[in-house]
This record gives structure tokens, C-alpha cells and sequence, in this order.
């Protein structure tokens, strides 16, 4: 029998400024999943707290997060196997422009790369190989909405990768 993993991904949370504790919508998405990773700028280690509720939690640090969410778990870059799934995770993935043969270079033996910093989704896959970055739930800048992702793992396949609305 396989092995079916449900992901929740999310980055740039911001807090305190912009999450001051788990939007509604968030929740809702999150409620049945069976794993979190966050890929950066927590800002206060309670948010990955919070988050546990829901599931485990992977993170990583971004430019924003402090030794506090370092001591959380949080390191600079992150290599783990979800349901057979090699996953990859940073905050800064660099710019836009080339940035699906960079991070296949940086991580060769990765089949996805989640990554943050840009507040911007982003979810591109080329010959098996995906990098995913889920938008920030709760600062959305110049996007529409506010965002988190949402992924399906089996069998070491990505079955399903979805940008998910979480704001109006």
C-alpha cells in the first residue's frame, strides 16, 4: 500500500506585524494535513508552535528570523524524504530569472525545492523536478491574495501541487 503524504506549505508569516496568531482560512486548509514545512521569515518561534497543532513542522530561517527561531529547529537549509519525496528547503532562492536550472544545480539529488522571501507563488516543474514557493498567508504585497500551498506526495512523486487562496 502507498504512502500518501498531504503537505502543508506556507512562508513569510511575518510575525508579529502580520500574523497574530493562525488566520481562520489558514486552519481550515491546514486541518487536514500531515505534515507542515515553512520555509522562513517566522519571526517569533510561537508561530511554528502554533502550527504544531495541526501536524509536525519542518521550517527554515529566513532573512527575518532570529537566533530564537534558529534555537526553534529552524536551520539555513533543509534536506528531508516525504513519502519517498527528496525535499529540498531555503528561504532565498534568488531571482526569478533561471531559477528552476540554478536550484536543480544547488540540489541535485532533490525531486522538490520549497523556498519563501519573494511573497510571490511560484510552483514550476520540469522532468520530475519542482520547485514550489507557497506566497505568504498574510502578506500578500503586491499580489492579489494572500496564499499558502498545498501538496500531495506518494510512491516519490509529487502527485499534486496547489496554490491555495487564503485571504478575499
Amino acid at each position: 500500500m502507498s504512502e500518501v503524504v498531504r503537505v502543508g506549505v506556507l512562508s513569510d508569516t511575518h510575525a508579529p506585524r502580520f500574523w497574530k496568531s493562525c488566520p481562520p482560512a489558514v486552519a481550515e486548509v491546514f486541518a487536514h494535513v500531515d505534515l507542515i514545512l515553512h520555509a522562513g521569515d517566522v519571526c517569533v518561534p510561537s508561530v511554528l508552535d502554533e502550527l504544531t497543532a495541526f501536524a509536525p513542522v519542518h521550517a527554515v530561517q529566513g532573512n527575518n528570523d532570529g537566533a530564537d527561531v534558529a534555537a526553534w529547529g529552524a536551520p539555513e537549509e533543509l534536506r528531508l524524504t516525504v513519502a519517498g519525496v527528496r525535499v529540498a528547503m531555503l528561504h532565498d532562492s534568488g531571482p526569478a530569472s533561471g531559477r528552476l536550472p540554478r536550484l536543480r544545480a544547488r540540489f541535485p539529488d532533490a525531486d522538490l525545492v520549497v523556498f519563501g522571501h519573494s511573497h510571490i507563488p511560484w510552483n514550476e516543474e520540469s522532468g520530475g523536478f519542482r520547485v514550489f514557493n507557497p506566497g505568504s498567508p498574510t502578506d500578500k504585497r503586491r499580489q492579489p491574495r494572500g496564499t499558502v500551498g498545498l501538496l500531495t506526495l506518494s510512491d516519490g512523486r509529487v502527485t499534486a501541487a496547489d496554490i491555495v487562496a487564503v485571504t478575499p
